[in-house]
């Protein structure tokens, strides 16, 4: 996709918060109390930052919308959700007081998970009998399921990141300290089109061996692994991706090592299919790796969900049942980890069709080889 993507509509935003409370109901709950953050963003259009003061969205079945806010802060809401009902307060005064009409006294609510400990104790201080549950646990299918536009944002921030993968083969690796490249990478990132960039790990030599490596000091040496995993936003939706390349030729244990990997994750891939659980497509990728003998070496989940953010349900996971349903979103992600000598992971953000499952990134899985 080239240029802007069109903007979310009122309308699509009211769709998703009448959704949102509908759920709530169907959960059991007596509403949502939606605090700033990504669940906030993608329900209202609204994105204030996340400070000492109250912010929160009352969402229940059957009434309109409230977003109880501080008056220095109400005409940038009203702004950005001009059809949002505004209920603000001023400093000096109690926000839970201004809240508490909005919620029962002995109501049961699903919190988003980034509210702040202070606010939610504050709220419960003023209602002792009110109950409260974290939303990913309520409703963790919430975001899951994306629509087209979203779809389109998704595809847009993948083919992103590719681009960037494609240049960053280009430079030089070895000689260069891991925090050189990956600053290529965010610069890169940026360059096609990323407004926040959320990680650039580049784990070198025995750092790969670290899923969640920091990019380090350590100068990447002629003979190294090298594992590169890096995405961010792009008009607001998230892009992951994986590749692990070499520093020159590799030795037949490293082609061997990737070639399972490579094959662990075409598995999980190949397993995406509507009415499959998460779990499975864990199963057929771990099932890859065991078989060549590294069942121990394989120590996280084989995906997690993408959407606002890099990392949110569905994860991909034993244990984990939910089915999967056309226009959800994941990484599938397998990798083999030796400690002290390297580490490889291979990852693609999949959408479940209802054929089976498209990848957003495509560039080669094959190893490559860098300078």
């Amino acid at each position: 996709m080239t240029g802007t993507p069109t903007p979310f509509t009122a309308d699509d935003y009211e769709a998703r918060m009448r959704r949102a409370a509908e759920a709530a109901t169907e959960a059991g709950l007596d509403g949502l109390l939606v605090a700033p953050g990504p669940d906030l963003v993608w329900l209202t259009g609204y994105r204030p930052g996340e400070t000492e003061r109250l912010t929160l969205l009352v969402l229940r079945a059957g009434q309109d919308p409230v977003l109880v806010v501080p008056t220095l802060e109400a005409p940038d809401a009203a702004a950005a959700a001009p059809t949002l009902a505004l209920r603000d307060w001023t400093d000096g005064k109690d926000p839970y007081e201004a809240t508490a009409s909005l919620v029962d006294a002995d109501g049961r609510f699903g919190v988003s998970d980034n509210g702040w400990a202070m606010h939610l104790l504050g709220l419960q201080k003023r209602l002792p009998d009110s109950r409260y549950v974290a939303l990913t646990e309520a409703l963790p299918m919430l975001r899951a399921v994306k629509d087209a536009a979203e779809l389109e944002r998704l595809a847009a921030a993948g083919a992103a990141a590719d681009a960037t993968y494609e240049e960053i083969r280009k430079v030089p690796f070895g000689g260069r300290r891991e925090t050189d490249v990956a600053a290529d990478l965010a610069d890169l990132l940026r360059q096609f089109g990323h407004s926040q960039v959320d990680f650039t790990i580049v784990a070198s030599g025995p750092n790969g061996a670290n899923p969640h490596h920091e990019a380090g000091d350590r100068v990447v040496e002629r003979g190294d692994m090298v594992v590169l995993d890096f995405g961010g936003l792009k008009h607001g939706y998230g892009s992951d991706t994986s590749r692990t390349v070499h520093v020159g030729e590799p030795d037949a244990e490293e082609r061997e090592v990737h070639d399972v990997v490579r094959a662990a994750q075409e598995a999980g891939v190949a397993a995406v299919r509507p009415g499959a659980a998460c779990q499975d497509v864990d199963r057929a990728a771990r099932a890859v790796v065991a078989g060549a003998g590294y069942a121990d070496r394989f120590i996280h989940r084989t995906g997690h969900g993408i959407g606002v953010t890099t990392h949110e349900p569905p994860y991909m996971i034993e244990g984990e049942e939910q089915p999967l349903v056309p226009g959800m979103c994941f990484s599938v992600e397998p990798g083999i980890y030796l400690p002290g000598r390297f580490g490889v992971r291979i990852e693609d953000i999949v959408t479940v069709t209802e054929e089976g499952g498209w990848r957003l990134n495509t560039t080669s899985r094959e190893m490559a080889i860098v300078d």
